[in-house]
């Protein structure tokens, strides 16, 4: 039987999400505690990958099993074998063809900025001192919507097979004491967010126009972008799936 596991993770000590040799990644530290736990060696597939140092509020992944008698009382086994630093919220008995990363939606990313120094922030938002424009970084967020392909954002030397996403909302607002960009769209590309936020905070610091983010797209260059911001300050918050996967 297909099942989806819903978890959130903060990052701080993990290279990433998706296993790699001689670095601890969350999948790792997942598949080992449902492998002990399920006594079996249990695999699991993400709904994508997260860098080094990213968190996630709500992730996703599936996994095969034989059959869970107690999805509940699995959740809480794994939460008392699992770090501190990850949790399980549930467990879903899915269709059998359910995949966590192909049959997502959309995902949403917020990214945290905060405007003074903030020892309580150190791990949790990047620091920007300059004085920001948030209008103007709303602008150039509600232009990049017009576009499509967006390798200018992407990570060089990726294998994927397209640049093209589907971006729905990229927007800015005050939350209490931090600034927050979130950002929408079915998929997206390795470090794409965080070279977003790079790029809208140099249109907030005055050293472009809102409008540049035309030209900065449509060049399909990295180096035409801004610098990608530290990890510490974005968190995956959302991945929808379609309601007709979930047995239950």
């Amino acid at each position: 039987m297909r099942y989806f596991i819903q978890f959130s993770y903060f990052g701080k000590a993990y290279h990433g999400w998706q296993n790699q040799p001689n670095a601890i990644t969350v999948q790792e530290v997942l598949e080992k505690a449902l492998s002990t736990l399920l006594r079996q060696k249990i695999d699991v597939v993400g709904a994508g990958r997260t860098d080094t140092g990213v968190h996630a509020k709500q992730m996703f992944a599936h996994f095969d099993h034989g059959g869970i008698m107690d999805k509940n009382e699995l959740v809480f086994r794994l939460n008392s074998f699992l770090p501190e630093d990850i949790a399980v919220q549930h467990i879903f008995e899915m269709d059998p063809d359910a995949h966590a990363r192909f049959h997502a939606t959309e995902r949403s990313y917020e990214y945290w900025v905060v405007k003074e120094k903030n020892p309580f922030y150190f791990d949790l938002a990047h620091f920007v001192h300059q004085p920001l424009n948030m209008a103007a970084m709303n602008k150039a967020g509600s232009l990049m919507l017009s576009h499509s392909d967006f390798e200018c954002f992407s990570k060089s030397n990726t294998d994927v097979k397209t640049y093209i996403c589907d971006v729905r909302k990229a927007e800015w607002e005050v939350q209490d004491d931090k600034w927050v960009f979130t950002i929408t769209a079915d998929r997206f590309l390795r470090n794409m967010v965080r070279a977003v936020v790079g790029t809208l905070l140099d249109v907030g610091m005055g050293k472009m126009a809102p409008e540049d983010i035309h030209a900065i797209i449509d060049s399909k260059d990295r180096g035409e972008a801004g610098v990608s911001v530290p990890a510490k300050g974005l968190y995956l918050t959302q991945v929808l799936y379609p309601k007709e996967l979930f047995n239950e």
